[in-house]
Parts: C-alpha cells; structure tokens; sequence
C-alpha cells in the first residue's frame, strides 16, 4: 500500500492491554499500581445479573480497595445517567473508575471521568480536544466484541433534548488499562455476540477504507477484518472460547485502528437512528454497512479488494471493482448466517424519518473522511435503499 511522503503520519495508543483468561481479575492490582483507593464501577443491571460483576468486587477485595457500584447503565447512555453516575461518584468520594461491559458502560465511565476533573457539564465537550485535564485512574474491562470503547478516544452519548448522539473526543479519554478476557464473554447470548460483532466489523472495515488511512492502523484494521471474519459465526452458533476471544481481540485491534483514524458514513448515518429509532448501536451499523459499502466502491476500490480478500473470498483473477463488489456479498451472508436483518424497517425506521435522519448524519464529523463525496441527497438515497 502506498502512502503520501509528503504527509505526517502519528498514531496514539497510551493504554495497556493486558489479554487472556481470567485477565479481568488483575483490577485490583491494576488500580492500586494507578494509585486508586476507592473506585466507582460502572456497569448495567444486565452484567449484574449475569454474575460477571463479582469476579470483579472478589479482585477490588483482594486488594482492600472500598468499591460503589453504578448499575443503571441504559443503552445508548444519556445525558441524565451520565450525571446519576458522577453525583455517586462524588457522594461516595471515589477517585478511580473501572467500565465494566459493553460500550455503553466504558462511554459513561469515561463521561464521568471527564466530569471529575473538568468543570462544567459533559455536553461542553461535545467535539473534539475540548477535554483538558487527565481523567482519573480508569480500567476498562469489556463483556461484549463490539465497541472496541476500551481502546478508543471517543465517549459517545444521547442528548435527549436534541435526540442527537454527540462524541466527546480526546486521547485522555483512553483507560489506563485494559482487561481483554473472553471468559467474561463466553456466555453472551448469540444475537448479542451477532450485533457486536458486526460494530467491530464496521470499525475496522471504515477505518481501512475512509480518507484518513495510515500505515499502523491499516496493519490493525486488515487483521481485525479477518479475525472476525474467520469467528463471528462459531462465536454465534457455539460460544467456544476460541472464537469468542479471537471476537473480542479482534474488536479490540479494530478499536485500535479507528480511533486514530475516524470512521466514515455508517457510524454518521446509525447515531441518527440510534437516536431517532432506539435501534441498537451494533444492528444500526451491521445494517448500513454493506449499502454504505456499494456507495463508496468507486471511492476506494482497491481497499475493498482487500477487504473481500481479508474475509475469505476468492479474488483471483478479478478485476479490482469485481473483487470489492465480493466484499459487499460477503458482508450481506455473514449478516444473513448471525440473524442481522438486511432493511432499516426490520429496525422500526419509516420513511418519514429520512429528513431528519439525513440531516443529523450529515453534522458527524466522520462524513469528510468518507471516501466518496457525500451530500446530503446521498445521504437521503442511502437511507432510502437501506429501507428496502
């Protein structure tokens, strides 16, 4: 792959990963060497449930360190619960964080970092480089293989009042560590692992396909595209620790890839209808994707080559354009084979949606890095075959 001389390339990445099993029960000692001495967990009421919150308070205990733990994490986190966390934060007199599950709980973790060492309200971060001052010691341990949220700068969250997902943007927002551990995964429900899997497909797969492309996080992207590619469906179908971690290892060399180089039109078309729809994050993107997809074929068609290579096809012999139009097809069977519905209508999205959902996507940040000029029309005719 060539690349621009003329051009400074910087890639960022501040935190320690720490992979393998039973990885998430090095917090304690984690947060101790970060200098932590009591810590707000961050987490929802379905990893409570499913017992993997323990494992965690037995490590925090290990090591005598006092815990409070916020369980009202919602999907798409808001505004609202933002604040509900950092008030525990502060009540408690917490100094550190873990984010315990997907990406909504790591997003509110780091939210509520911000808050704790930056005055005013999340929403004045909207953006990017706004957030000035370190967060506090944080530790990231994800339960899904979907965000890649503890290896990105971005806190994505729902401002209510607009029904608008804004980011908040800047390297101190990474954890200082992450616990990689696919025991904390192996009993995710198929469709979960199905639509998570799919969000790491679409990082990485935008990541190496959108204007803002450079060496490290091409090598990233290429390999997160092929673990995936490779697992999702055993991972789906059997939930055997082999394809689980080979998932969640690869959203997280995904997440690695594309918070050094944004993403491009999914991601700024499925927060609108995240927002406007309740459709959850993962289903959004896995359902724009491959429409996205056809549209930027011309705008980097020897990547998407590369892209249907690195999930298995064949492209021997075959022209450039014939050899990305396989990665689309390749896309739409994975989908098919995890349970992931091909139409935006499947997801609750009408029509009489478009306007807005167009208009909100056309204010992300990611649409210049798209590969092919994009106006808003475009945007409206995406929508309009994404419904099918």
């Amino acid at each position: 792959m060539d690349y621009d001389p003329r051009r400074i390339y910087t890639w960022e990445m501040p935190a320690r990963l720490v992979f393998g099993a039973e990885a998430a029960k090095q917090v304690g000692q984690e947060l101790r060497a970060l200098g932590g001495g009591k810590v707000l967990v961050v987490t929802d009421k379905g990893i409570v449930k499913a017992g993997l919150l323990e494992g965690v308070l037995a490590s925090l205990r290990k090591v005598e360190m006092p815990a409070v733990v916020f369980e009202d994490v919602e999907p798409n986190p808001s505004v609202p619960c933002v604040e509900k966390a950092f008030a525990l934060y502060q009540a408690e007199k917490c100094d550190c964080l873990v984010g315990l599950g997907g990406g909504s709980s790591m997003d509110t973790a780091k939210a509520v970092g911000v808050l704790a060492t930056n005055p005013g309200k999340i929403t004045d971060y909207e953006g990017m480089y706004k957030v000035k001052n370190s967060l506090p010691p944080f530790v990231a341990i994800p339960t899904t293989c979907g965000t890649g949220s503890e290896t990105t700068f971005m806190a994505v969250i729902t401002d209510l009042d607009r029904k608008f997902k804004f980011a908040v943007g800047s390297p101190l927002n990474l954890p200082k560590v992450a616990l990689i551990d696919p025991l904390m995964l192996v009993n995710l429900p198929g469709p979960i692992v199905a639509a998570t899997g799919m969000d790491a497909l679409t990082h990485a797969v935008e990541s190496y396909t959108n204007a803002n492309v450079q060496p490290v996080s091409d090598a990233l992207d290429i390999q997160a595209i092929r673990m995936i590619g490779k697992s999702l469906r055993g991972a789906v179908a059997n939930g055997n620790l082999n394809d689980i971690a080979n998932m969640v290892l690869g959203s997280t060399i995904a997440g690695m890839g594309f918070t050094n180089t944004r993403l491009t039109l999914v991601h700024a078309m499925s927060h609108p209808v995240s927002a406007h729809a309740g459709t959850p994050h993962g289903i959004a993107n896995a359902i724009l994707l491959p429409y996205v997809m056809e549209y930027n074929l011309i705008g980097a068609t020897e990547r998407f080559a590369e892209v249907a290579w690195a999930l298995g096809e064949d492209t021997r012999g075959l022209t450039a354009m014939e050899a990305a139009e396989l990665a689309v097809e390749a896309v739409r069977r994975l989908m098919i084979d995890v349970g992931i519905p091909l139409s935006l209508k499947a997801v609750g999205v009408t029509a009489e949606m478009v306007p807005v959902l167009a208009d909100d996507s056309m204010k992300s940040g990611n649409v210049p890095l798209n590969p092919r000029r994009a106006s808003r029309q475009d945007v409206a005719e995406i929508f309009q075959r994404a419904l099918g």
